[in-house]
This record gives structure tokens, C-alpha cells and sequence, in this order.
């Protein structure tokens, strides 16, 4: 099981709606689509974590 942990996040609204609408076309929870939408940013620019190597 993955440790998760909570985090507040303010966005702009419009911003928001726009993720929920995403969501619901994808059929994901909300917090799921930008938890999606970060582990893609990441890999993109390869920082994500699961990339690098155990030092």
C-alpha cells in the first residue's frame, strides 16, 4: 500500500472546474485527475521519483 498524505492546494476556480470537467470525462475522482496529472508532469520532466535511481 502507498503512503499517501493530505495537502491543501488552492487553485483559481475556473481552474478548478476545468480539472473537475477532465475528471468526469475520464471518469476519475478529482484529486485522482490531478494526482494523474502531476505523476505525468513528473515522468515528463523526468523527476518523478520512481525514475531515479536508489543512491
Amino acid at each position: 500500500m502507498s503512503n499517501k498524505k493530505a495537502f491543501a492546494l488552492r487553485v483559481d476556480e475556473k481552474m478548478l472546474k476545468a480539472i473537475e470537467k477532465w475528471a468526469a470525462d475520464e471518469f476519475r475522482s478529482t484529486n485522482g485527475q490531478i494526482e494523474w496529472m502531476l505523476n505525468k508532469a513528473l515522468k515528463e520532466a523526468n523527476r518523478h521519483p520512481r525514475n531515479k535511481k536508489e543512491e
